[in-house]
């Protein structure tokens, strides 16, 4: 005797939920029947936003950031300062260090970290164009998270900078993101105290 199954459309919602990052199939479900019992015009408003989502963002061809303008606010602030560089891994990493007010400079963002394990190499990030934009920079500050592939990408940002020829006798300061964030750690979860605190603690690499 076969057991029941769920509905073609009801499963293949719980498949698509299960590739997100931190849903298992059990969250995938519970947020498939959520949707289910929404009325139609939530749903529908829920789709078109999801259709959007690509259709109306793109990312900053100066730093990478996901922005509604190209270049992002940020690059096309006069006013930043273009002598401060910071690095993160992700979006959600810039507003949060925007949220703390103690950075005035600007972003670059890589998309993510070197994580063998998973394949990601510097190639798969936006790494090496890091170099072509630090003819008026005086410093980088790496703020990748503070987890082993964090530090493995800031010990790698660090090396390739030196090896570039952009440290040293008049190049750029390399800074690591200070004390305040704890080992393992995230930054976009991280208060703008613990972060005004990180930046000013920053440490020459």
């Amino acid at each position: 005797m076969s057991g029941i199954k769920l509905p073609r459309a009801v499963s293949d919602l719980v498949t698509s939920f299960e590739k997100l990052p931190g849903v298992g199939p059990k969250s995938a479900q519970r947020l498939v029947f959520y949707l289910l019992h929404n009325p139609d015009h939530e749903l529908q408003s829920f789709a078109e936003n999801l259709l959007k989502l690509k259709k109306n963002t793109v990312l900053c061809e100066v730093c990478h950031n996901v922005s509604e303008t190209n270049p992002c606010p940020v690059c096309a602030d006069e006013g930043r300062d273009e002598t401060m560089l910071c690095v993160v891994e992700q979006p959600l990493d810039v507003l949060a260090i925007e949220r703390s007010g103690a950075f005035k400079g600007r972003y670059h963002v890589l998309h993510g970290v070197i994580a063998p394990l998973n394949n990601i190499g510097p190639d798969q990030l936006y790494l090496h164009d890091l170099v072509k934009r630090l003819d008026e920079v005086e410093e980088v500050v790496l703020a990748t998270n503070p987890t082993m592939e964090g530090e493995a990408t800031a010990l790698y940002i660090t090396e390739y900078l030196e090896q570039q020829g952009k440290t040293g006798n008049g190049g750029v300061t390399v800074s690591r993101i200070g004390h305040g964030l704890p080992i393992g750690a995230d930054i976009e979860y991280a208060d703008g105290m613990t972060l005004s605190r990180a930046l000013e603690g920053r440490r020459k690499l």
